[in-house]
């Protein structure tokens, strides 16, 4: 263990580079905050590169057992009170964060998988609603997710809080075009389904046993054009009531419960 109490400190300043996007994505690196999150990376086996606690974490419950898990780690590093606050992203810290290391996978990788089901993300913007996604989709195991272009980076700290670790089981896959991956599992015989206000055809009706992608759009706008277009149907949630729409990451939620049931029976 090591003691660093200057934030003109090298490794200090590297955290706190990792709230930026460009430098998350150029050292593959991105920051883990509180008990439980920490704790499911080092389940999970995620590489962490270090280890940053606070006495402030002997006075949180569940810190002085979770300390005796992690004393032993060669990369760990205490920091007085004032400076974790200095570097950590939440009103009311628990005292440790970790850093740790993600690869960029793509969905290329499991195009010859037998009957997956995937979601794939289409200019979804808002942290909440990512890590909301990612949580369910691990509640009910589904096959991935795919990122694309323009969608809020699953690595933002609030995205990774949000998920309460389901981000560490979730199989997450980035594709910068959505177009062109989706033209490649349309080769594989995979159907290809749009979430619509539109959609002729509700969840409950869609074969969800065979290999699907649905695709999600835009909190605001929905699915783009160019991807309506690649899309086998449109389909929609029945609603009875009178609201005109859904949140983006309820509607996604129902559709993957629809789809785990299906799969389940």
């Amino acid at each position: 263990m090591i003691t660093i109490t200057s934030s003109s400190n090298s490794t200090i300043k590297e955290i706190k580079s990792l709230y930026k996007r460009k430098e998350r994505w150029k050292k593959q690196l991105f920051l883990v905050e509180g008990i439980k999150i920490v704790e499911e990376c080092m389940d999970n086996g995620y590489p962490i590169t270090n280890i940053v606690y606070s006495d402030e974490l002997f006075n949180v419950r569940g810190g002085e057992a979770f300390f005796n898990k992690i004393k032993s780690y060669d990369r760990l590093i205490n920091v007085p009170d004032k400076l974790y606050k200095d570097i950590c992203d939440t009103e009311n810290p628990q005292g440790v964060l970790a850093v740790a290391k993600f690869e960029i996978n793509s969905a290329e990788s499991i195009k010859d998988k037998n009957n997956p089901f995937l979601l794939l993300l289409d200019e979804v913007q808002d942290p909440g609603n990512m890590g909301t996604i990612i949580r369910t989709a691990d509640a009910f195991e589904i096959d991935g997710i795919i990122i694309t272009e323009g969608c809020v980076d699953v690595y933002n700290p609030k995205v990774v809080r949000s998920t309460m670790g389901s981000i560490f089981r979730v199989p997450i896959y980035h594709e910068l075009d959505g177009r062109k991956i989706i033209e490649e599992f349309k080769k594989q015989n995979i159907n290809i389904y749009s979430s619509s206000l539109k959609g002729s055809q509700y969840i409950q009706d869609t074969n969800f046993k065979e290999g699907s992608i649905l695709i999600i759009g835009n909190e605001s706008r929905g699915v783009s054009h160019t991807l309506y277009s690649l899309s086998d149907k449109l389909i929609s949630i029945p609603m009875i009531g009178e609201a005109e729409s859904l949140n983006v990451a309820v509607a996604s939620s129902i559709i993957m419960y629809e789809v785990m049931r299906q799969r389940s029976q």
